[in-house]
């Protein structure tokens, strides 16, 4: 009689051709921000002035892995990952930004060599065009995305520089990170370069009523232009409360790519303040994804008051309140290092499925990592036993599978965020996400307790035989301590440095604009 096995640990496992790795950006782990002929960009300036990271540093040197790729390369083999997602600096390719500025040779090559050498490992290389770091040219010539005119066609000129020099090795495209945090974060609350904000004791300049409307305008039509020059010319042959804060935060983007138009509610909220497509856009927009490119971190609940409608004021949220206080009192999860990240694993399936249902496209989950609280403050070898963050991923690792395999969404790649310690951005050095801790003060680089978790899961998990999980350590004969042997050698390293309501849940997510070959 003939058998099938249809044992557990098969049905299970992950596909062959399913991507993981790591993911970073340019601006937060190269530094050498003025060598090998990089213009400065807005967040050069930006984390420059006083008061506007948490610890009054900027991000001259990062991770210094512009000087430390080799290395860094070497760990990702080390770490067995199947891809890396990394961005490119906008003002290292093109330093003042512009489509008639030159393009810089020593940029070209840097980038160039770097995917050649992931490529020998066999990573696969995923490439962000735009991670936040504008060429300051461009804001000071003109606005930048507040002139939807000019910065479209310097994009494009941009994305085209970028597909003609790399194309032929890249296939995986992300076309703009984060487009909320650029338009609300940079434009709105002024908190993100270029810091315009309404808000006079914030910024001098911006007018948060109306500004990061026309950003967010900009940066579809950016995205779109983008895809529409590489097809044509690179491809080869809910509830109301969470629905309206879904809307604006990932609608707003997502819903005109995939949908042909905004969400109806951002049209009622906004009214005239909202730009309108005109046809001619709308062709370009429509369709202009391959993929749905997902950067998620947390899950919020969101407040719905009875008697008064939905239960905050704040445009930038949908006029919904996000909390993670459960009606009665206890917290959503772990509170992580940032104010705004709590564990709640659920949350990662539940936003999946959404995501499938809505635009039933190919999700790629390009972000995905939690802050330990107070792990900068920790003694080195407790840093590395990063317990919450293995229970982070061990939650979130669990139910990426359960969607796959149990509710059959389709699912493509794994990024966790991030590979490194970095510059993490208004925070500066003080928030650590990486999964490799680095000793800003000399540079090296040290594999958590977490990097550890994710290389065996994906070896137990994946169809594909995955690397062993390295040994760290700090001389040649000290190993790394791990979560699971707590009575390893340490090495010898001192401190571094309303009225009735009702709660639907949120899973807050950040789209990326995405396409692939």
């Amino acid at each position: 009689m003939a058998t099938t096995d249809s044992s557990p640990s098969k049905a299970k496992k992950l596909p062959a051709d399913f991507l993981w790795g790591f993911a970073t950006a340019a601006f937060q782990i190269e530094g050498s921000t003025t060598s090998g002929g990089r213009g400065p960009s807005i967040w050069d300036s930006f984390s420059r002035i006083p008061g506007k990271t948490q610890d009054g540093r900027d991000g001259d040197i990062a991770t210094d892995s512009y000087r430390l790729w080799k290395e860094d390369i070497e760990l990702l083999a080390q770490y067995g990952v199947k891809a890396y997602r990394f961005s490119i600096s906008w003002s290292r390719v093109i330093p003042l930004g512009g489509r008639e500025d030159p393009v810089n040779p020593e940029g070209i090559k840097f980038y160039s060599d770097f995917i050649d050498a992931l490529l020998e490992k066999g990573i696969t290389p995923f490439v962000t065009l735009y991670h936040w770091d504008l060429p300051q040219a461009l804001h000071d010539r003109y606005g930048g995305w507040l002139n939807k005119n000019e910065i479209v066609k310097d994009y494009t000129r941009y994305a085209k520089i970028c597909f003609e020099s790399f194309g032929d090795r890249v296939k995986h495209w992300l076309t703009i990170n984060e487009p909320w945090c650029v338009a609300i974060l940079g434009y709105g609350r002024g908190v993100f370069a270029p810091g315009r904000s309404s808000d006079r004791a914030r910024s001098l300049e911006g007018d948060s009523s109306t500004e990061p409307w026309i950003v967010g305008h900009s940066l579809i039509l950016a995205h779109a232009n983008a895809v529409k020059l590489y097809r044509d010319s690179f491809k080869a042959e809910q509830h109301a409360a969470a629905q309206h804060a879904l809307d604006f935060a990932i609608g707003w983007y997502a819903d005109p790519i995939y949908l042909g138009q905004y969400p109806a509610y951002m049209s009622t909220v906004l009214s005239d303040r909202l730009p309108r497509f005109t046809p001619e856009e709308l062709a370009v927009v429509k369709g202009s994804s391959d993929f749905y490119g997902m950067n998620t971190y947390t899950t919020n609940l969101a407040l719905w008051t009875t008697l008064q409608g939905a239960g905050g004021n704040d445009e930038f949220q949908g006029n919904v309140d996000y909390t993670f206080t459960r009606p009665d009192g206890t917290q959503l999860g772990t509170q992580a290092q940032s104010g705004w990240l709590q564990d709640y694993p659920e949350g990662l399936r539940a936003l999946l499925n959404y995501l499938w249902k809505r635009y039933k496209m190919p999700i790629y989950i390009t972000e995905n990592g939690f802050s330990v609280k107070d792990e900068n403050d920790m003694p080195f070898d407790q840093a590395l036993v990063d317990t919450a963050r293995v229970n982070y991923f061990s939650g979130t690792t669990k139910n990426l599978l359960a969607a796959i395999n149990e509710d059959g969404v389709d699912v493509r790649s794994y990024f966790p965020w991030s590979f490194l310690d970095n510059f993490e951005w208004a925070d500066g050095y003080l928030t650590r996400f990486g999964v490799t801790y680095v000793d800003y003060e000399t540079q090296k680089r040290y594999p958590k307790a977490s990097a550890k978790f994710l290389i065996n899961w994906f070896k137990d998990n994946h169809e594909q035989p995955m690397a062993i999980a390295p040994k760290s350590a700090r001389s040649s004969t000290s190993e790394t301590p791990t979560a699971n042997d707590p009575d390893a050698p340490t090495p010898d390293k001192t401190n571094t440095k309303k009225s009735k309501s009702m709660f639907r849940r949120i899973i807050e997510t950040l789209t990326s604009f995405s396409f692939s070959r």
